[in-house]
């Protein structure tokens, strides 16, 4: 019994933070606290979701943000993933040649080159998903490389004295000892691209979330403006949760290896 009350509590203070948030949130805005205009209660954000729900424009908005995340999203990793293995373990030398390029190509925000993108691919949906690829592809392909040269040489040594060939070694050795890693970077790319889409959805986009929040914004409806951040921070949340599924369906191999 006091193991079930303990772990109410533990859940109540989890939620607690967010809860006085929501309350603030509602009431700051009525009691003038701060400018409603500007910052509208928590409930006329709901009703803005709920219209926005209704009529069916909110499911457009986030089916437009999603499949160019999910484009650009595999892309880069259909990219980004062989060539970690390639250069992580086949050739290590240039991978340290190549490092101080690569983290350059990495640090720059895919946003400031989105005029390169347009003057390449115009104001259409190739530049918006060039943002997405750009975006993913790097911490995608720098977690691959640590990953491959992270396995344990043993490991490799130990399947090649029992006779296994490079396929099997790289299927049973090399990709399950690197995964956990790249799982990482993926999460993080996914994070980062849908982050930049965003904005980028802010500038030439006809629909989708960024484009929600800035025509809300041009418009003054900060209800609707405020539902739109609303939603694209629960769907932040939820692709990063399903990744972390995947992870773990993907890897029962590091579970069984935890569990032991």
């Amino acid at each position: 019994m006091k193991d079930h009350v303990n772990s109410l509590v533990d859940k109540l203070i989890d939620v607690s933070g967010i809860v006085i948030f929501f309350l603030l949130w509602e009431i700051a805005p009525r009691l003038g606290i701060v400018d409603g205009q500007f910052i509208p209660p928590l409930s006329q954000v709901l009703l803005a979701v709920g219209k926005l729900a209704a009529d069916g424009s909110l499911f457009i908005h986030i089916a437009a943000s999603l499949q160019r995340s999910f484009i650009g999203f595999v892309l880069a990793i259909a990219v980004a993933v062989p060539a970690g293995f390639i250069l992580g373990g086949v050739f290590p030398a240039l991978s340290r040649q190549l490092r101080p390029l690569l983290r350059v190509f990495g640090q720059i925000n895919a946003f400031s080159l989105f005029p390169i993108f347009i003057l390449f691919f115009g104001i259409g949906e190739v530049a918006k998903v060039s943002i997405i690829f750009w975006s993913t592809i790097w911490p995608v392909l720098f977690t691959t490389i640590v990953g491959v040269q992270n396995v344990d040489p043993l490991y490799i040594k130990s399947a090649r004295s029992i006779g296994a060939d490079k396929f099997t070694i790289f299927s049973k050795v090399i990709l399950p000892g690197a995964a956990p890693v790249i799982f990482t970077g993926i999460r993080t790319g996914a994070s980062h691209a849908f982050l930049m889409l965003i904005a980028a959805e802010m500038i030439g986009a006809s629909a989708g979330l960024g484009w929600l929040v800035q025509n809300s914004a041009v418009n003054n409806i900060m209800p609707r403006l405020f539902a739109a951040t609303m939603t694209i921070a629960l769907l932040g949340m939820t692709i990063n949760y399903l990744l972390y599924l995947l992870e773990d369906n993907l890897l029962d191999w590091k579970q069984s290896s935890e569990r032991g």
